[in-house]
């Protein structure tokens, strides 16, 4: 729960609040809605590589029982690089894309194995609330980083101020790698006398297991199911939060000020939400939960788009907050019950790949609607048609019948 508390640094001050708007109205400036398209592909292509990487590093952290040593290289390729975005200004869109792709890369690889240890740590019927617990934790840890760093923002977008925000970039990166030691040094995963070196031959074994995993996917198919289901429904969750301070910014004028307030207000119904909805999932099964979060978030895109007063954006944030959290939590809690034991790291691997994934298309989406349309307003409803098809997919899905597995 601790490195939930660190890491969501990182998504906050680099994904969703200071350098995503930083890249688009600074890095990009004079490019219009072109930056949007810019960031688009920034987080598309960091999605891609780590999509592509998940499942073998899973396969290869399963044989050698590394997942704590991948999580550690990981975090400190996020950390690091994410640090580094301080040096960005004005005019410097290559730097700004490649070093935000290398921490975006380390986060999400970082996740990867994180996550893994849920299975290996809390028993099946807790599992939903705890899944809520760490994401209420990295959400309580998203007000510290903001109120934190509030002083360095207060002044906006000035050019007198942007060396300030520039250092709320070493900030975050300070933030995630202290309160990750934690993690770093006690966390203890389960031994095996399988060696954990890592050779080449390691790197055979994992393409190996890879292979067995998609030649054998089909006796797990309620799981199939439900990985597409939340490939295309997290299409639209990524989307939000890659975007959803830039449309506030752009699109409904928020000032620094204002979106330091909204944010305090997003992440404090976070934690609500994925306390409430992780218990609920205990209790109603993780489906039902879903299913709620996702009639939850069609009404948040359709009400992005209808709104044109500031008072409505920040009832529609409210409710955001409290989908945000819960309907990734629940996910990943009913990814846990679905996932055999023995391939839990590597199923999680693959769990990544759709999460990775659902983050290549709708950001990019977003982004050439917008540039096209030059209408933000149009890029965020095409948003909810993930929401739909996403919700539609899930109810396909047997849970009782795959948790029998």
């Amino acid at each position: 729960m601790l490195y939930d508390f660190a890491n969501t640094a990182y998504t906050v001050i680099i994904v969703t609040f200071v350098y995503s708007v930083y890249f688009k109205n600074i890095v990009c400036e004079g490019l219009g809605n072109r930056g949007d398209l810019l960031w688009g592909i920034s987080c598309a292509l960091s999605m891609l590589v780590a999509a592509t990487l998940s499942p073998l590093l899973g396969a290869i952290a399963d044989h050698s029982h590394s997942k704590k040593g991948f999580l550690i290289w990981f975090s400190l390729l996020c950390i690091i690089s994410s640090g580094l975005l301080s040096l960005v200004q004005k005019g410097m869109v290559f730097l700004g894309m490649f070093l935000f792709i290398l921490a975006n890369v380390g986060f999400q690889g970082g996740v990867v194995f994180y996550n893994a240890f849920l299975p290996e740590l809390v028993p099946p019927d807790k599992m939903g609330r705890i899944s809520g617990y760490g994401w209420a934790f990295g959400y309580l840890g998203a007000i510290f980083i903001i109120f934190i760093s509030t002083p360095f923002l207060i002044d906006g977008w000035i050019p007198e101020n942007l060396a300030n925000i520039r250092f709320t970039f070493l900030l975050q990166a300070a933030f995630f790698a202290i309160f990750s030691l934690p993690a770093f040094i006690g966390l203890n995963q389960k031994r095996r006398k399988t060696p954990n070196t890592f050779n080449l031959g390691l790197i055979k074994m994992g393409f190996q297991r890879l292979c067995d995993t998609y030649n054998h996917i089909g006796r797990y198919k309620e799981l199939l199911k439900f990985l597409i289901a939340y490939f295309v429904y997290m299409e639209g969750v990524t989307t939000i939060i890659y975007f959803s301070t830039i449309y506030a910014s752009n699109t409904l004028g928020f000032t620094l000020k204002e979106l330091v307030g909204f944010y305090v207000v997003v992440h404090t119904a976070g934690i609500m939400g994925a306390i409430l909805f992780g218990r609920l999932a205990d209790i109603i099964l993780p489906k039902r939960t879903i299913s709620i979060t996702l009639i939850m978030w069609i009404i948040v895109t359709v009400g992005a788009y209808l709104a044109y007063v500031k008072a409505i954006f920040w009832s529609i944030g409210l409710l955001a907050g409290l989908a945000i959290g819960s309907s990734q939590a629940v996910s990943r809690s009913m990814m846990g019950l679905l996932t055999p034991k023995e391939k839990v790291t590597e199923f999680f691997g693959f769990y990544g790949v759709f999460t990775k994934s659902s983050a290549v298309i709708g950001p990019f989406v977003f982004g050439v609607v917008s540039a096209l349309t030059q209408s933000q307003r149009f890029a965020i409803i095409s948003v909810a048609l993930f929401f739909i098809v996403g919700f539609i997919l899930l109810q396909w899905v047997d849970e009782k019948k795959g948790y029998q597995l």
